[in-house]
């Protein structure tokens, strides 16, 4: 049996990371039967970063690295009929959602307008953390917000950025089916990964903001949500 082993619920979603929500949504699309294991730390996942599976005693990290490894071993199809041009949208799309990652992130551990609301959401869900614990984890993420570039950015500045890839998000969802037509692919839990931890985000950011006013995108969320919520 396939377990995933990436960060707990928040908000009702069954992680409260994209990329662990990402490929929770692509192992219920694809109908890949799964062990979902949440765990705060990822100091023993590969490369120190969640998600990341183990499969029958081969670990693999990196939701990509997981989608292609699951996709190859279990036959999924839900992307064969794609065209050249699609495939290339898709891996266009990944890259614009890591960089989405960054902007939500930061808005929930650096931005001080809804950091508080952030950790005391934590708190209540999570009772076994701690306020120190996650006062350590607030000062390691400013360092990697640092490094990375997006901590140098004033608040409203990172959050304009994050504004920029909804907006191409927003021009791309359709009002009606998924991206690619009228039954979800690989690129549908992608986008729902993100998404989600924005629209049932229970904190007003400027992202959760973009995405209510815009109806494709709600549209899209609850489709894909409806779609796979419920025990694995």
């Amino acid at each position: 049996m396939l377990t995933l082993y990436s960060y707990p619920t928040l908000f009702g979603v069954a992680d409260n990371n994209g990329y662990g929500l990402k490929v929770y949504t692509f192992l219920k699309l694809a109908g890949v039967p799964f062990v979902h294991e949440h765990i705060f730390d990822a100091s023993s996942a590969p490369r120190g970063q969640l998600p990341y599976i183990v499969d029958n005693g081969e670990t693999i990290g990196d939701s990509g690295a997981i989608i292609a490894h699951v996709t190859r071993k279990y036959g999924v199809t839900m992307d064969d009929a794609l065209t050249p041009a699609q495939r290339d949208t898709d891996l266009l799309v990944t890259r614009l959602l890591d960089d989405l990652y960054w902007v939500m992130s930061y808005s929930r551990w650096k931005d001080e307008r809804y950091w508080k609301q952030f950790r005391d959401a934590l708190l209540r869900e999570h009772p076994q953390l701690t306020e120190e614990g996650l006062a350590a984890a607030k000062e390691f993420n400013a360092k990697r917000y640092y490094y990375q570039g997006i901590g140098r950015y004033e608040p409203d500045q990172a959050m304009a950025r994050g504004l920029a890839d909804l907006q191409v998000l927003a021009n791309l969802i359709p009002a009606e089916g998924f991206v690619h037509g009228p039954k979800p692919s690989t690129i549908d839990a992608g986008i729902y990964g993100f998404i989600a931890n924005i629209y049932f985000y229970d904190i007003d950011t400027p992202l959760k903001k973009f995405v209510v006013a815009h109806d494709n995108m709600v549209r899209h969320c609850r489709a894909i949500h409806d779609a796979v919520s419920g025990s694995t």
